[in-house]
C-alpha cells in the first residue's frame, strides 16, 4: 500500500503562483509513476501531470504545459506541482496519485493509490 498526503493548497490571485506537495510512504519500491490529477465542481476528474519514479519522464495536460512543473525529492519522498501563471479556471481540487502500472498514466483509471486532496482556489 501507498499512501500519499497533499498539502499546499490555498487561495492565489490570477497570474500568481502555488506550490502543492504531496508525501509519499508505504510500498514505494513498486511505483512506477505519480500524477496530479484536479477536479472542478459538476466536472470530471482531469489529468494534470505525470512523473515516472525514476525521473526521467514527465508528461502535460495540454492546458498547463508551460505553466506548470512536476517534479520529486527522492530524499524528501515528496512530489511537487509548481504552478506559474494560475488562472481562474485552473481552481480545482488537486489530487495526488501512485500507480504500479507501466504506462497510460495521463489516466486515472492506471492509478490505485490517492491522496485526499488540496483546494486551489483562483480569483480574477
Amino acid at each position: 500500500q501507498v499512501q500519499l498526503v497533499e498539502s499546499g493548497g490555498g487561495l492565489v490571485q490570477a497570474g500568481g503562483s502555488l506550490k502543492v506537495s504531496c508525501a509519499v510512504s508505504g510500498v514505494t519500491y513498486n511505483i512506477r509513476a505519480m500524477g496530479w490529477f484536479r477536479q472542478a465542481p459538476g466536472a470530471e476528474r482531469e489529468f494534470v501531470a505525470a512523473l515516472s519514479w525514476t525521473g526521467s519522464s514527465t508528461y502535460y495536460a495540454d492546458s498547463v504545459k508551460g505553466r506548470f512543473t512536476m517534479s520529486r525529492d527522492n530524499v524528501k519522498n515528496t512530489v511537487y506541482l509548481q504552478m506559474n501563471s494560475l488562472k481562474p479556471e485552473d481552481t480545482a481540487v488537486y489530487y495526488c496519485a501512485a500507480t504500479y502500472r507501466p504506462r497510460n498514466w495521463v489516466s486515472s483509471f492506471e492509478y490505485s493509490f490517492w491522496g485526499q486532496g488540496t483546494q486551489v482556489t483562483v480569483s480574477s
